[in-house]
């Protein structure tokens, strides 16, 4: 008797069972080498994955503490520029000195 392939796929993306998933060991593992490496990580929906992740981060160069810092500065300067700033006060809402004005209300 023929297979039904819809059932099979259905299967193959369908969610990991509870035991498939990965460990809470795992996961603080892979946030702990990704911090640790500067690079980030697909979220592992297996164990398996999970593995291979740690396996790939754990042959990474790690980056200094310096190279963080830098980066996480960089990255809020680029926020702190970025359109999507919008709780920045910018020189046009505000008006004389010592104690600030709003020129427009909301």
């Amino acid at each position: 008797m023929p297979t039904n392939p819809h059932h099979q796929e259905a299967s193959m993306t369908s969610t990991p069972k509870l035991v498939d998933r990965p460990t809470r060991r795992q996961l603080a593992y892979l946030r702990s080498l990704a911090n640790r490496t500067g690079q980030t990580f697909t979220y592992p929906r297996t164990r398996r994955q999970a593995s291979h992740e740690i396996q790939r981060l754990e042959q990474a160069q790690p980056s200094t503490r310096t190279e963080r810092a830098i980066e996480r500065k960089d990255i809020a300067d680029a926020i702190a520029r970025g359109p999507e700033d919008a709780c920045r006060v910018r020189s046009t809402e505000v008006a004389g000195y010592g104690t600030a004005t709003w020129n427009e209300r909301s």
